[in-house]
């Protein structure tokens, strides 16, 4: 089951993330700062976070709209338990996801990941569902990584 996250579920999003290994421990960090923030805003116009549950959670996405853009939101973060990946998790979450902005009236998503061999399966992944790599900026995340900003028109 999708559904938006409550505070109770602070420790185990962190944990579920921690999973991905993609974050490191001053990143896990930020990502608490940023559930604990969000817990106070509501609305079409706000960030919010998504988590899948079964049997705990086993997925999250982040998802913010873009300063001063109109409709333009970024994904910035998806992620799905290493036990539970593969089994079309992630797509369900991201389709979620891109519908429920697409009801907000939003016209955009984007999504940023790194150029780095270790990403190529995310990149993979958001181009087998309908992303187009719009931006590269080289040596963005340090030397030799660069990152990638990919792009998917929404339709309410």
């Amino acid at each position: 089951m999708i559904r938006p996250i409550t505070p109770e579920d602070t420790e185990a999003l962190l944990a579920l993330a921690s999973s991905v290994a993609l974050f490191a421990p001053d990143q896990l960090e930020e990502l608490r700062q940023l559930l604990t923030a969000s817990f106070s805003q509501a609305g079409d116009t706000c960030p919010f976070w998504l988590t899948e549950e079964d049997d705990g959670l086993v997925g999250l996405a982040y998802c913010e709209p873009e300063r001063m853009t109109s409709g333009t939101w970024n994904l910035q973060l998806i992620g799905v338990h290493p036990q539970y990946q593969r089994q079309g998790r992630g797509a369900k979450l991201l389709l979620f996801v891109e519908q429920t902005l697409a009801a907000r009236g939003a016209r955009l998503l984007l999504v940023e990941t790194a150029g780095t061999p270790d990403f190529e399966p995310a990149r993979a992944f958001y181009r087998k569902h309908g992303y187009n790599e719009e931006a590269r900026i080289r040596e963005f995340y340090a030397e030799g990584a660069d990152k990638l900003v990919f792009r998917k028109a929404l339709s309410a």
